[in-house]
């Protein structure tokens, strides 16, 4: 009996960092474990319901509510990590596939901002997409 309670606390003591490293992975980590699932190893999605994040989420970025819609669709927004991994796991996508089609001016998503629109559920996405992208897609 002692044998298996001693081997339990070596398990669990063990286990803890492995848990605690898990829970400070990097973006690329966070995306591989919460959106390539959906979105792919590569980001590329599978068209025609799970659209690519090559290229396309640099232009949205010209319309400034398109900010906030990258954080509210759904995978973003229910990823079960914090606001900051998920600023971070965001503003890694722009960084690896959408360098070149960013704006100009870009800033990368706050941790306020980030916050902030993750509050706001996003009834329609594809609606709200229609409305604030694809009527200014170039």
């Amino acid at each position: 009996m002692a044998m298996r309670f001693w081997t339990a606390v070596i398990l669990l003591t063990v286990s803890l960092p492995s848990f605690a490293a898990l829970q400070a992975s990097n973006p690329r980590s966070n995306y591989l474990l919460y959106c390539s699932g959906c979105h792919l190893v590569n980001g590329t999605g599978n068209h025609p319901n799970v659209p690519t994040l090559h290229d396309e989420l640099g232009r949205m970025l010209s319309v400034p509510a398109m900010r906030a819609y990258l954080v509210q669709i759904p995978g973003a927004a229910q990823a079960p990590i914090d606001d900051a991994a998920l600023a971070d796991v965001i503003n890694w996508v722009l960084r690896q596939w959408n360098s070149e089609t960013l704006p100009v001016d870009f800033e990368e998503l706050t941790l306020e901002e980030v916050s902030a629109a993750r509050r706001e559920i996003l009834a329609d996405p594809l609606a709200y997409r229609i409305r604030h992208w694809k009527a200014f897609e170039p």
